[in-house]
């Protein structure tokens, strides 16, 4: 019942005065009807969005979207060995995994591996089958000193050299040097083709990162670099192409330093820099996520897991007691292999089982040095 409709039907007809007050100050009971109605209407309307809101906000609550579970990354190695004798040096790299599941490491002048090639201290290169523990051949004459770094691209091994030169070596041929690059003043340190195999990425001891397009390499002059990037401050040893990605680029400064700067290789911008506050020994992309691995020297000597391009730490992984100057990715991407000047050699289950896997992979059992036969280096 509308209890104000009912009182003023009750008190209309008490005397004239009040009726003509009543009807001057209130609505005809057609009107007042109306008034209400839609008041009570509109009241009703808005309670039921109400309801209906809150019914939905509870559907929600108790249907959650899914979310992928967040993957755990253990913190510890998988395996410790003893690398007895290796070379504490940062411009060098004596650690590589390769795609056939082939880990090679250098261990004071032994190397234990299956296949490989080697760069030596007095200028040469040789090539060796470690399934039939020969020597295939050695290249000469494209360094004058020690050979400090090494890349492949298909049947051309690129080498870098103490002096800055930078030699590209076409090993199904006799006369190998192909194509020369000149442009370090000091050592170059670390080198890296990009995932297209058309450009070559060089860091060296003069804090210079350099980017070579092979598509206008020529044999018979020096070739001029793409771009030349001068925003290190210290020595950069580790470069990174990103995979699936071919233009960005990932660089690591020395102690001076201590910056991972990102590239666009088309264009020659810095996109990023990021102080990590050590320095940067070595980087390692995630095959199929947007995650980077760096390794670092003092004080905490550490593996460093990132999510790009926030760069916000993921994990970090401790164990080493001295600058850990060398890291390898295995074939399938999940396990990397780290190498200090703590003489050790460890294994750590970083990025996990690749989500495009069908099956679970089996278990890989790491005994790198277990069941081969090491050979000695000698100059020749």
């Amino acid at each position: 019942m509308d209890f104000d409709y009912a009182h003023y039907a009750l008190t209309e007809g008490r005397n004239g005065k009040d009726q003509v007050a009543a009807a001057v100050s209130l609505p005809s009971t057609e009107a007042y009807r109306k008034q209400h109605s839609d008041s009570r209407l509109q009241k009703q309307t808005s309670s039921s969005c109400q309801v209906a809101s809150t019914d939905h906000s509870a559907y929600l609550h108790q249907q959650p979207r899914s979310v992928k579970p967040r993957r755990y990354i253990p913190q510890t190695s998988e395996r410790t060995l003893d690398a007895p004798d290796i070379v504490d040096d940062f411009y060098l790299n004596l650690l590589d995994w390769g795609s056939a599941n082939v880990l090679a490491i250098a261990l004071g002048h032994t190397v234990y591996l299956w296949d490989a090639s080697i760069g030596l201290n007095n200028s040469g290169v040789q090539l060796r089958d470690s399934a039939s523990n020969r020597q295939l051949r050695t290249l000469k004459g494209g360094h004058q000193s020690t050979v400090g770094s090494m890349a492949w691209n298909n049947h051309i091994l690129t080498t870098g050299g103490m002096v800055g030169l930078i030699v590209n070596n076409d090993v199904r041929i006799r006369s190998h040097v192909v194509e020369t690059y000149r442009g370090h003043t000091q050592e170059v340190c670390g080198l890296q083709w990009s995932g297209s195999r058309q450009q070559l990425a060089s860091g060296g001891n003069d804090n210079v990162v350099h980017i070579w397009d092979r598509s206008v390499a020529s044999s018979n002059s020096t070739t001029q670099w793409l771009h030349r990037l001068e925003e290190h401050t210290s020595a950069v040893k580790t470069l990174s192409w990103r995979p699936f990605q071919a233009n960005l680029l990932a660089t690591g400064g020395g102690g001076g330093d201590r910056t991972i700067k990102f590239w666009n290789t088309h264009t020659g911008a810095c996109l990023n820099s990021v102080d990590t506050g050590s320095q940067v020994c070595s980087l390692l992309w995630r095959k199929n996520e947007r995650e980077l691995l760096s390794s670092h020297g003092f004080t905490q000597n550490q593996l460093t897991l990132w999510k790009y391009p926030s760069m916000v730490k993921m994990a970090e992984f401790t164990g080493h007691t001295s600058r850990v100057l060398y890291m390898a990715q295995s074939p399938d991407g999940c396990t990397v292999a780290s190498a200090a000047g703590d003489e050790t050699l460890r294994f750590w289950n970083v990025f996990g089982v690749p989500e495009t896997a069908k099956k679970p992979a089996p278990k890989a059992v790491h005994e790198p040095f277990v069941s081969c036969e090491p050979y000695s280096l000698k100059k020749l």
